[in-house]
């Protein structure tokens, strides 16, 4: 099926024409609705009542100031085919994927769970990983499924409408699971553009710990759409340390949603890494509904080329007495774009918040080029919040002392860009991942 649509004007008659184009390319990939895996009626219900959301909205445009920066050009003039689950994966296509440090691992291909990929499966009174159709309809992680803040947000919502599987994570009151979990999403590309739904719902019951690590990535290069959310609930005293890596192929368009509720005392961690896909979006939603609720978030954007990579995140206090750190740094070479936008929302009842959030971006071509808009909503008269933006360049006199201690230009350039990026990468708990990171990083030239 072709679509054609119309993006370079949007005044006047033109705007409506454009509006119902977008509203009529989202209406055809909820038409291509995969069938859900399995026969779960409470699922069933869960996508029909977010494809009646769905069918109101339509794709947005750089009209709408949330995607203002960030145009869908690349998504909208790419027809779209949903793809029919394949058992040709084997584990060999996945080694490259595979963290030593996890002992359990649970593998979505295109969206959804292949079993025979994944490790450790678990389903126990203490603790339950694998595809949420092996619970029974009464667990608790079926009352907590869509029910996150922004279900009504048009990729949220076409998500849920066309989810396959949900990968679960449920770890039970007071229960410690020291070596990180693994969950592994990927793509295998094929001759024709295709795209897949990724669903995951982790949940950290009272007392509980958990290290999770969200891990996007291909086995090929061809074209493919990755609409991923993921719901993650931090009970009271609960801890998580949750990693996030989007390293889909250059020829990839990549959304995502990122929902988080922090309960009492609870600490969450994230490390947001975004270094593939022609054009990328993560939506990063944090809520804190109870007091001395402790969040860190660190991100890392590196891109080159053509890449558009777009980071928006809030992070919205509901309650007195929590705090939260923020870092978002950018590595930019080429022509590449990349967004920042970067909200923390603090009401009058959040007294003594403690908020910080910084945005830093290395722009190592002329042609490369950020947007970044930090925010803070403050209403509260009694708190401690502070936001900044830098943009710079390398600096030149750092690049000479460097060669005057016997490094060439091009090796002194790509030290200090290492440099820069390992004050988030150092931080990733999995010595591995950040191994391969830091590998990454190294290789690429981005001048």
């Amino acid at each position: 099926m072709t679509i054609q649509i119309v993006t370079n004007s949007e005044s006047g008659n033109a705007g409506v024409d454009a509006r119902h184009d977008r509203a009529l390319y989202l209406a055809n990939l909820l038409q291509q609705r995969p069938p859900l895996v399995g026969n779960s009626p409470e699922l069933q219900a869960i996508r029909d009542r977010a494809l009646s959301v769905a069918h109101e909205l339509a794709i947005p445009s750089p009209r709408d100031e949330e995607w203002r920066f960030t145009s869908l050009s690349a998504l909208l003039e790419t027809t779209f085919q949903l793809i029919a689950p394949t058992d040709a994966v084997s584990m060999a296509d996945i080694e490259p994927f595979i963290l030593p440090e996890a002992d359990i691992r649970l593998v979505m291909v295109d969206g959804v769970v292949v079993p025979a990929l994944c490790q450790g499966l678990v389903v126990s009174d203490h603790l339950v990983v694998g595809d949420v159709t092996v619970l029974p309809s009464h667990h608790p992680v079926f009352s907590h499924l869509a029910m996150q803040s922004g279900a009504e947000e048009v990729f949220t919502a076409l998500n849920t409408a066309c989810l396959q599987s949900v990968g679960v994570v449920w770890v039970a009151a007071q229960g410690s699971i020291v070596a990180p979990i693994h969950l592994l999403s990927l793509s295998t590309g094929r001759e024709v553009p295709t795209v897949s739904y990724p669903r995951w719902l982790i949940m950290a019951e009272p007392n509980s710990s958990v290290t999770i690590v969200e891990d996007y990535g291909c086995l090929g290069e061809q074209r493919h759409f990755t609409n991923a959310v993921t719901e993650l609930w931090v009970g009271a005293r609960a801890r998580v340390n949750h990693t996030r890596v989007q390293r889909d192929s250059q020829a990839a368009i990549h959304i995502g949603k990122t929902a988080i509720s922090q309960a009492q005392d609870a600490y969450y961690s994230c490390y947001a890494i975004s270094i593939g896909s022609q054009l990328s979006r993560h939506n990063l939603n944090v809520t804190l509904t109870g007091e001395q609720a402790s969040t860190t978030v660190e991100g890392l954007t590196v891109i080159n080329g053509e890449q558009l990579a777009d980071t928006h995140s809030a992070i919205v206090f509901t309650k007195p007495h929590s705090t939260s750190q923020q870092l978002h740094k950018c590595i930019v070479g080429d022509r590449a774009h990349a967004v920042f936008n970067g909200k923390v929302v603090v009401p009058k009842v959040a007294q003594l918040t403690d908020a910080s959030q910084l945005s830093r971006t290395l722009l190592l071509s002329p042609r490369a080029r950020v947007d970044t808009k930090p925010q803070l909503e403050i209403t509260a008269d009694n708190v401690k919040c502070s936001h900044g933006a830098t943009v710079s360049q390398l600096d030149a006199d750092e690049i000479f002392y460097l060669q005057s201690r016997g490094l060439d230009q091009s090796t002194a350039a790509k030290l200090l860009i290492y440099a820069f990026a390992a004050e988030v990468i150092d931080h990733i708990p999995v010595r591995s991942l950040a191994t391969a990171l830091t590998q990454h990083i190294r290789q690429h030239s981005y001048l």
